[in-house]
């Protein structure tokens, strides 16, 4: 696990990054470390090892079966191995007491030569971020991921009653959950985590927290990490947190709204003091390659039967594949930020979707833009809701894909998203998700029973 460019300890032969983590559990008193990993989906998986097996972790890795993990291999292909990444170790506060603590480790999977195996999805993203290194940029996320706190019942099982009344930017009393979201905060931040900004957001018992940007690898391990936690200090509440996209008919969705930005040597590569808004040609490259691959990425970065009922006109998400500095009805929206905070918001991806995956697709398709030369056509300053058909038509303006199937459809047809997941991903996430919509199809809801049983 270790090469000529990595200083290691000489008498374990381990980096001096894993020593530190070694000395860390021994500081914190950490008596168990969880090594986890995500499937296709984004569930996270965990094995928990004693302190004591994480210096045999770090030298050859802890084996398990892939063949059981969604996505992964097949029964015959078993056996793989889990290489921890020492730069995420992390301590658990909600696992910890005054004698002894537990921390996380999140991992990469192996293939049992050693190599990397295609198929994670910490790997694939990965890759996609090798390439843009070679083409001079590392890749900078600011993810604002909304999620809903609800009320339990008797049995303790979750309901879609809403623990608050409040509203955007509401405070107490209307936002009861101010301390379990300040309660969030301060794990996050015990955690390593830099927050932004907090508030509540539109719908009853909705909220948003804003952590600081990140390396894109870093951003994808935070939101894994951040959904563990939010959930977790929820639990110890007695209420649920869910980031299901649309949890309750008729009110807005929940979003994970990312800020995107590349930098190279010099800095921003998105940074143009001299555009109207900010933004270089490298900028409006990558953002035409994200507007020309949008159909089929959104498949990664809304991959649930139900995110398609938060896409839709009226509840604030995205619908139209367009820019705009102006107005939320296009897929990317341009801030007022130059100099290093230049960036470009899409608004489309919600915090369902596997964080490796979704980032892997939109950098893929913005990459390929600059490639190419993607032109992502002028602003649109209008409310694209109010369009007609004629109009859109008239501007050049597509929509998102209108269900599940729909999106499949459009990754299954695109060879940028395909390369940039790798055929492995691909091939099972379809099958996947071509399995969900069919359970979706045959499944009679309750709106269906009210809507028909006593009319016909």
């Amino acid at each position: 696990m270790t090469d000529g460019n990595i200083a290691t300890d000489e008498d374990t032969g381990l980096s001096a990054e894993e020593q530190e983590v070694l000395d860390a559990i021994e500081t914190e008193n950490v008596d168990f470390v969880r090594l986890q990993f995500t499937d296709i989906t984004g569930t996270v998986k965990n094995v928990s090892i004693p302190a004591h097996q994480v210096e045999k972790a770090f030298e050859e890795g802890i084996w398990f079966d892939g063949s059981s993990i969604e996505g992964f291999v097949r029964i015959q292909e078993s056996d793989m191995r889990l290489e921890p990444d020492p730069s995420t170790f992390a301590v658990l506060p909600w696992r910890s007491n005054g004698d002894s603590a537990s921390a996380r480790l999140i991992c990469d999977v192996v293939n049992t030569d050693g190599t990397p195996f295609d198929g994670g999805p910490r790997q694939v993203l990965k890759r996609v971020l090798a390439r843009a290194e070679e083409m001079g940029y590392t890749v900078s996320i600011g993810p604002e991921p909304e999620f809903f706190l609800f009320e339990k019942d008797e049995e303790g099982n979750a309901t879609t009653i809403p623990h608050d009344s409040g509203g955007y930017f509401d405070l107490a009393p209307k936002d009861m959950a101010s301390d379990v979201r300040r309660e969030i905060i301060f794990t996050l931040e015990e955690m390593g985590f830099e927050i932004e900004a907090s508030h509540h957001e539109v719908a009853d018992g909705q909220h948003e927290i804003n952590f600081k940007y990140e390396d894109a690898l870093a951003a994808a391990d935070n939101i894994a990490t951040f959904r563990a936690v939010v959930r977790a200090v929820a639990e110890q509440n007695d209420i649920h947190a869910t980031f299901m996209p649309k949890p309750i008919s008729e009110i807005n969705g929940s979003g994970m709204h990312s800020h995107i930005s590349l930098f190279d040597e010099d800095g921003n590569a998105f940074d143009d003091p001299d555009d109207e808004f900010n933004l270089s040609e490298t900028a409006y490259q990558f953002m035409g390659g994200i507007l020309n691959h949008a159909e089929a990425f959104t498949a990664v970065t809304n991959p649930t039967v139900n995110s398609y009922k938060r896409l839709v006109p009226g509840y604030e998400a995205p619908v139209y594949v367009a820019w705009s500095d102006t107005n939320r009805s296009a897929l990317i929206r341009v801030p007022d930020a130059a100099g290093a905070s230049s960036r470009f918001e899409i608004r489309s991806p919600d915090p369902s979707c596997n964080p490796y995956l979704s980032l892997a697709a939109v950098i893929s398709a913005g990459l390929e833009g600059i490639e190419n030369d993607a032109d992502p056509g002028k602003p649109v300053r209008e409310d694209i809701y109010e369009f007609t058909d004629e109009k859109r038509e008239e501007y050049g303006i597509t929509t998102l894909p209108g269900s599940l199937d729909e999106a499949v459809d459009a990754l299954e047809e695109d060879d940028v998203i395909r390369e940039g997941l790798g055929e492995h991903v691909v091939e099972k996430f379809i099958e996947a998700k071509r399995a969900d919509y069919a359970d979706y199809r045959v499944f009679v809801s309750n709106w269906e029973k009210e809507k028909y049983l006593e009319k016909f």
